[in-house]
């Protein structure tokens, strides 16, 4: 999912399979490949229905917990490629078997289920979505007008989804030939995902793909298991394994304790050493150091008599500091990625050759110079074109159609709001896109807090500029993210042979999918989990908070904060951009030391428990890198991802046991010493 699932977007992949061999492509000479009809078969479908609500569970548990979310790629692509390649092994056996499984199909597999899962991310039900709700408006330090609340519905979630998720993918539909072939832009995720499916469909990467299955199975079954096993001692708040004070009782008040959270011990397998490095310090920053001395404060930086709850007293800075981290963090690598953009645009139109750069747009023959696979993938990708034409006449149709309907849907949102958004939004998905290509960076959410403060500022506060705000940036959002989403398929496909029109097709099929998909599975979290989005809860959605409250300060200003909040604020920005400047000028050697702003600021939040889960994964990888790094290499991945997936679907049967009234028999609660002892005296009495 090359960085689609959070705040924090960076590349999914790594660049470990960056390198190609001599030449591919001549391994898979005598494999006739199929037409672009063929490439879109009915079982890619059917399995890929199966893993998209997989993944959209997966991403929807993530996003609401602590809204970190890393590549499910290799996933998508090692289980697609396991439950086509046992259907097509079961009809061989049987004779029954027409069409063998190539790794086009694979590719159009990955495409449709992280298309669809991705939806979860960009359809904001973890943060502008959600934000607009009562529940989560109750937390803010106004609850705000009818005009500023828009509570979940399924019928209208699905409706905005529809008629908002498809235009980035014709807003650079054209750019496909400039991008791929004439700039030759990297897209690190989309390069990597090939390079995982053009190795399943070698004779030795099928053995190893096997292997790695396998072992995604038996850290499923375990992970599963495990959720299930936990929930019998949860019959109330604050019971169960979640609520195990590792470090202490005092920690435990902290935010500090291992909450035996197989998806986080799975998700820090994936994620690079340094953030997951930077989450703790993060914690430990912020509810180690500066929460403890604020709160010492209190009576004198804010009132003593506020709930726990009120962004006016302690809560106010953890939220507030937290938005000034991850607008700096943002800004920094905007400025950074359009810099980078502007730069390498130049040296494409102004220090090569036009014949280079732009060559005509009716060829269909690589330049002689290629080597013999990008010859092989050039050609096949220019053969089936989708005309211009096509992608114009379908971007201007589907923004009337939603320029017409979304007011419909959010009153404060004016057409005319839209009409900019669409006019300006084909140049921010291509910078969007371009600036993945180069560094695998998508900056989706970085546009959509821009229109957060643009259109709430614009519309007023009298006139529901909050509401409009949030329904702005997911506009937005939806748009420049599928952009950069596409483009990387476009990437993959083009270096597994899959034809640019199966791909599109099938990211049309897999976001058609993710539109239906994730409202239903968010209206399951939202019905079965009554208080989704509540600070402490299983779920506490705290992207939700943080949208809300930048579309408040887009409107009403800095009149919401508490005392210092602000000094401390702008301290933090800084603070954020000159952190991401030194990590720039030190280099790759030494930046590797220096933590991340934007994994600093989350736990500033929600606390560290989800850090130490995270950085037990980075100590399991590292220790089994020192004692076997082949098959480290091999297998980290397929066991991070069956303890995510494992985790992740055992809320499917949780939930549905919490509509049915089903509730676990046991409460497993912590107590201290003195709390146990009044305990007992009481029960005595």
């Amino acid at each position: 999912m090359a960085s689609r699932g959070n705040d924090y977007e960076r590349g999914g992949e790594g660049e470990a399979a960056m390198t190609e061999a001599a030449s591919v492509e001549k391994a898979f000479e005598g494999k006739v490949v199929p037409p672009w009809q063929a490439q879109l078969t009915f079982r890619a479908m059917v399995v890929s229905l199966i893993l998209a609500v997989m993944f959209t569970f997966i991403v929807m548990k993530l996003n609401l917990t602590t809204g970190i979310i890393p590549s499910l790629n290799i996933s998508a692509g090692l289980l697609g490629f396991f439950f086509v390649k046992t259907w097509t092994t079961l009809l061989g056996k049987s004779g029954m078997l027409k069409h063998p499984f190539t790794r086009q199909e694979n590719t159009v597999i990955q495409t449709c289920v992280v298309a669809a899962s991705g939806i979860a991310f960009s359809g904001g039900f973890g943060s502008y979505m959600f934000g607009m709700s009562s529940d989560i408006a109750k937390q803010s330090p106004e609850a705000g007008t009818m005009k500023d609340i828009k509570n979940p519905s399924l019928g209208w979630m699905v409706a905005f989804l529809f008629v908002v998720s498809f235009l980035g993918l014709f807003s650079v539909v054209p750019l496909r030939k400039i991008m791929i072939v004439d700039f030759k832009l990297t897209y690190p995720s989309g390069t990597a995902t090939a390079h995982l499916i053009n190795s399943f469909h070698t004779t030795e990467g099928a053995k190893v793909a096997k292997k790695q299955v396998r072992a995604l199975g038996k850290f499923f079954s375990f992970s599963f298991l495990w959720g299930f096993f936990q929930w019998f001692f949860t019959a109330g708040d604050g019971c169960g394994f979640v609520n195990f004070p590792t470090f202490g009782l005092q920690a435990y008040q902290q935010q500090f304790f291992f909450d035996f959270s197989a998806t986080y011990v799975g998700v820090g397998m994936i994620c690079p050493y340094i953030i997951n490095i930077s989450l703790l310090v993060g914690g430990i920053l912020s509810w180690g150091i500066m929460w403890p001395l604020i709160d010492a404060k209190k009576g004198n930086w804010y009132s003593a008599d506020l709930k726990s709850s009120s962004l006016h007293g302690l809560q106010g800075y953890k939220v507030f500091i937290a938005i000034a981290m991850i607008l700096g963090d943002g800004l920094y690598n905007f400025v950074k990625v359009l810099g980078r953009t502007l730069f390498g645009l130049y040296n494409q139109f102004c220090k090569k050759s036009l014949d280079t750069v732009r060559p005509s747009s009716d060829s269909t023959s690589p330049p002689p110079s290629l080597s013999y696979d990008d010859k092989r993938r050039t050609e096949l990708f220019l053969k089936d074109q989708i005309p211009p034409w096509f992608a114009v006449i379908g971007y201007v149709s589907l923004a009337v159609i939603s320029i017409v309907t979304i007011p419909h849907i959010f009153h404060q949102l004016k057409w005319y709001y839209i009409v900019v958004i669409y006019i300006i939004a084909p140049a921010l998905a291509f910078c969007n896109a371009y600036g993945c290509g180069l560094t695998d960076w998508s900056l989706g959410s970085t546009y959509g807090k821009l229109a957060i403060f643009t259109i709430g500022a614009w519309a007023g506060a009298s006139n529901g500029g909050v509401l409009a705000g949030l329904a702005a940036c997911g506009v937005m959002m939806n748009i420049v993210s599928t952009a950069s989403d596409l483009m990387q398929d476009f990437k993959t496909g083009y270096m597994t042979l899959a034809s640019p029109r199966s791909m599109f097709l099938s990211q049309v099929v897999g976001t058609a999918m993710g539109c239906v998909i994730s409202p239903c599975v968010f209206w399951l979290f939202y019905k079965a989990f009554g208080n989704l989005g509540v600070p402490g809860s299983a779920y506490p959605a705290p992207y939700a908070l943080v949208y809300r409250n930048m579309a408040i300060l887009g409107v009403d200003g800095f009149s919401a904060l508490p005392r210092y909040c602000l000094t401390l604020c702008c301290v933090f920005f800084v603070g954020a951009i000159v952190i991401n400047l030194i990590r720039d000028l030190v280099g790759n050697k030494w930046s590797r030391f220096i933590p991340v702003p934007m994994a600093m600021a989350i736990p500033f939040y929600i606390g560290s428990y989800f850090a130490i889960d995270m950085c037990l994964g980075s100590l399991i990888l590292f220790i089994w890198q020192k004692l076997d790094k082949a098959n480290a290499d091999t297998f980290a991945s397929a066991v991070a991802s069956g303890l995510i997936c494992g985790d992740g679907i055992w809320t499917l049967p949780s939930s549905f046991l919490a509509l049915a009234g089903v509730k676990p028999p046991i409460c497993m609660k912590f107590l201290s010493r003195a709390a146990n002892a009044k305990v007992d005296a009481f029960l005595e009495s």
